[in-house]
């Protein structure tokens, strides 16, 4: 079954492609948004986050504010900001992150090969999440926000990628954040025939970041083939954007966690706890507190730090071949949050909440000194390795186990739903 194929991209101007290029949707809150978004009247966050031109009394959720975002859409399109290529092709996109580097394929993916599990997941979704998307999809026609994909890396495709980055990039830019990106149109179509050959071959690729926009592109499809008639399954409703990356390419960083309060506990009795299943050690700094390995956990309790190591009997009695259950963040579950905190489900309970390695520990320390959280727990990062193994397994992984960085930006290519 095809797994991905090539498409006819709405994209931005050259001149103009470092200012439409935003953040993605889902990593800003509204006020940081409106922001960003207020003296740049190109910003792509006018489409993929609308509300920034919405009274902020009306709900992110509100009719109007999908209708905003196809306004905006359609604005874009007018002005000749965004313009549709002639022909369907591929696209290369790098991105540097200080040290990091990441080349992907840009495409769009089958919504069959999703539904058939050939496009692999870890994760559950959110309902009302999946909605959001349902109808920003169906309210723009378009998808905006390409889905963070990767695959078992080849020596072929890698070759075949580096011919495309020996010729000039379309667009080529530092964002506000230090990143770097570059992004190439390929040209050749035999070449864009043996990269779709070449990803069409795998077995499966599998879905890293972005599992609602992923479901909800299943979704739209099946609105999109209810109301057709005329229906024959190479529409382009029938598939979503994504960028490809190899696996050994892809960065992963801590996923940490904030608790609201210890269950009724004192410092004093947590840490007591705690020391049944860890060796807990005092340290000075958050520095010394970040786990180095896995089994290892930083915590931050009333401006101390602590490291915890999983002693002997307890790493024991791990099973290490159980993919979900030898991983950091269910440890943490079922060792820490569950049996000493009574946080049985963090996807829905509101004494935890997350914060993305990005922001480094120090955000742990400015979210519990400000008083309003008690706690923070820091994790080592979830490898890829493990997500793939997951994902082979059928099985999914705790919510929030990993952040990729650095993030795709949102506008440098549209997926038109004709």
């Amino acid at each position: 079954m095809q797994l991905i194929k090539s498409f006819r991209g709405l994209r931005p101007i050259r001149e103009l492609a470092e200012k439409v290029a935003s953040h993605p949707y889902d990593v800003l809150n509204r006020e940081e948004a409106f922001a960003l978004a207020k003296d740049n009247p190109h910003s792509f966050l006018h489409i993929n986050k609308p509300e920034v031109d919405i009274d902020p009394a009306v709900s992110v959720y509100d009719p109007r504010v999908y209708a905003k975002g196809r306004e905006n859409l359609d604005r874009f399109v007018a002005e000749g900001t965004l313009r549709r290529d002639e022909k369907d092709t591929l696209y290369v996109y790098r991105q540097v992150m200080g040290e990091h580097t990441q080349t992907g394929l840009v495409a769009i993916a089958s919504v069959d090969a999703y539904e058939a599990d050939l496009i692999k997941k870890h994760e559950f979704t959110r309902p009302d999440k999946e909605d959001d998307r349902v109808n920003h999809m169906d309210a723009l026609d378009a998808q905006v926000g390409p889905v963070f994909v990767t695959y078992a890396a080849q020596a072929k495709v890698n070759a075949l990628i580096e011919q495309v980055t020996r010729a000039a990039p379309e667009y080529d830019f530092a964002a506000e954040d230090g990143t770097h990106h570059t992004f190439w149109t390929i040209a050749d179509e035999a070449l864009t025939e043996d990269l779709e050959a070449a990803i069409n071959g795998l077995d499966c690729i599998y879905v890293a970041d972005g599992h609602h926009r992923s479901a909800a592109a299943s979704r739209v499809r099946a609105l999109y083939e209810d109301r057709n008639p005329d229906h024959k399954g190479d529409e382009s409703y029938n598939y979503f954007l994504v960028v490809l990356f190899p696996h050994d390419q892809m960065q992963i960083l801590d996923y940490n966690r904030i608790i609201k309060d210890l269950n009724g506990q004192f410092s004093s009795e947590f840490l007591g706890a705690l020391s049944a299943k860890f060796e807990v050690e005092t340290v000075s700094d958050a520095a010394s507190a970040n786990p180095t390995g896995a089994q290892q956990f930083g915590l931050y309790l009333e401006k101390q730090w602590y490291r915890l190591h999983l002693n002997a009997a307890a790493a024991a009695a791990i099973d290490a071949t159980d993919p979900v259950n030898s991983l950091d963040v269910s440890i943490m579950q079922n060792t820490i949050l569950g049996p000493l905190l009574d946080i049985q489900d963090q996807r829905t309970d509101k004494r935890v909440d997350f914060v993305g390695g990005i922001r480094g520990l120090a955000e742990l320390e400015k979210r519990v000194d400000s008083g309003e959280w008690q706690a923070a727990i820091a994790l080592y990062p979830t490898s890829i390795e493990s997500l793939m193994a997951i994902a082979d397994a059928g099985e999914v992984m705790p919510p929030k186990s990993t952040w990729f960085e650095p993030k795709l930006k949102s506008g440098l290519v549209v997926h038109v739903l004709d």
